[in-house]
């Protein structure tokens, strides 16, 4: 008996420890020092734990290219905390995102703030994305 019991005890502790392994930190990924702001249309939304990620098409106002950015947020129940619903970005909608860039120049980013423009349900309105950086200037 003691040695299922000993079983289950350490498979939870692994289990555990492999989950907190994979939540990483702001600073392991991106860099505060490089601020961002991106305007662009809203093409994926993964609603999910640990954080919720957004995608965007945003438009060089140089070349006219459209390169595909993502965006992490906080965890839905701390973005549900502050007013956000699943439902809240919709694909097609246009949002205006303020957070900082991927370490390794990827086009990723850690979101500040959200406003969702004009084309949204909530037009004008800005929302803190719970990110990770820590306190939102």
């Amino acid at each position: 008996m003691s040695r299922y019991l000993f079983g289950g005890i350490l498979a939870a502790a692994l289990l555990a420890a492999g989950s907190v392994q994979a939540h990483h930190s702001f600073a392991a990924e991106f860099d505060a020092n490089k601020p961002i702001t991106l305007k662009g249309i809203v093409t994926k939304i993964e609603w999910t734990n640990p954080h919720v990620w957004f995608y965007v098409n945003v438009k060089d106002e140089k070349t006219g290219e459209v390169v595909n950015w993502g965006a992490e947020m906080g965890p839905p129940h701390g973005l549900q905390r502050r007013g956000w619903r699943r439902d809240t970005l919709k694909i097609g909608e246009e949002v205006t995102v303020i957070g900082s860039t991927a370490k390794n120049g990827s086009k990723r980013m850690n979101a500040r703030r959200v406003t969702l423009t004009s084309t949204g349900g909530r037009p004008g309105q800005t929302l803190d994305a719970v990110s990770s950086q820590g306190s939102n200037p």
